[in-house]
């Protein structure tokens, strides 16, 4: 199997900085595993990585999908495998990096994506005239794990749970575990960032969106609105980063307000990835030397 090294973790723990270090230690190109740096245009309040980092290590995943389609779990792996297949070709190390848990999990433990096109258009029709509150709840009685880790206001995802449920009579937990396969298809270093001091963690978030405002997010979201590149129901709508800061230039909420609210958020985000990634049993890195040794050991495996 091809040897791949995963680095997750919440948001602002230094990921995308150790796997900058990694790639060029290594060999490596990075793969983004960040359901928002997927997105054109939505640069600053991703964080996604700059040119100049993009020109040191190749970067792959990023950039390729425009504000308003749609990009499931299922399109990441399809995309995810194609890249991994190109940066070995090459006779590079795969360095996946991002902290979108469902991404990572789809890696980790492959599914079967195969019935995530077999949609019923009336059910999911019906389904999306409910408020998103109502059917998270609707979710968290029929499929509490499913819901735990799903966030109320991502409808599309909660639908899709809904849906697997209504048309089988299993939760997609039940489902999903039933179409893991027993085989893992790379041999995998899972590195986890992130796990050291919270106050310290949420301290680099509240910094990250300071400086995130002094670059420029509030302009490069009304102009994402204004081109119209950020539409109503879709995902990147509802990216953490950019809706908090809609009040505000709707007129209706002072900056700092708006400011605070975001930060927020991406503790309350930072928050649930921790949970999320707890369950993995991986490499906690608490600094770089911990990563390199780790990658160093993994690599002389075979």
């Amino acid at each position: 199997m091809n040897k791949i090294i995963i680095i997750g973790g919440p948001t602002a723990s230094g990921k995308s900085s150790l796997a900058l270090k990694l790639a060029a230690e290594f060999d490596g190109e990075i793969i983004s595993a960040d359901s928002m740096q997927i997105y054109k245009r939505l640069d600053i309040g991703t964080a996604k990585p700059t040119a100049e980092e993009q020109a040191q290590i190749r970067h792959h995943l990023v950039d390729t999908v425009e504000p308003w389609e749609n990009y499931s779990a299922a399109d990441f792996v399809r995309d995810a495998k194609a890249a991994i297949n190109g940066v070995v070709c090459r006779g590079k190390l795969p360095v996946i990096c991002g902290g979108t848990g469902l991404y990572i999990e789809a890696l980790i433990h492959p599914t079967d994506y195969s019935s995530e096109t077999d949609a019923d258009e009336k059910l999911r029709a019906s389904l999306m005239q409910k408020d998103a509150h109502t059917l998270w709840r609707e979710l968290e009685e029929i499929d509490p794990e499913a819901a735990e880790s799903t966030h109320e206001n991502n409808k599309k995802r909660v639908v899709r749970a809904l849906e697997i449920y209504y048309k089988t009579g299993k939760t997609k937990t039940e489902t999903d575990k039933e179409q893991r396969k027993n085989e893992p298809e790379y041999d995998i270093l899972l590195l986890l960032t992130g796990f050291g001091d919270r106050e310290e963690l949420y301290g680099r978030i509240n910094r990250r969106v300071d400086m995130m405002i002094s670059d420029g997010l509030v302009k490069e979201t009304e102009e994402l609105l204004k081109k119209g590149d950020l539409r109503h129901g879709t995902t990147a709508y509802q990216a953490i980063g950019y809706k908090e800061l809609f009040p505000y230039i709707n007129g209706e909420s002072p900056l700092d307000t708006c400011v605070e609210k975001l930060k927020q958020a991406t503790r309350n985000y930072a928050k649930r990835q921790l949970t999320w990634f707890s369950r993995y049993d991986g490499v906690r890195a608490a600094s770089y030397e911990e990563a390199e040794a780790a990658v160093k050991e993994f690599l002389k495996r075979s």
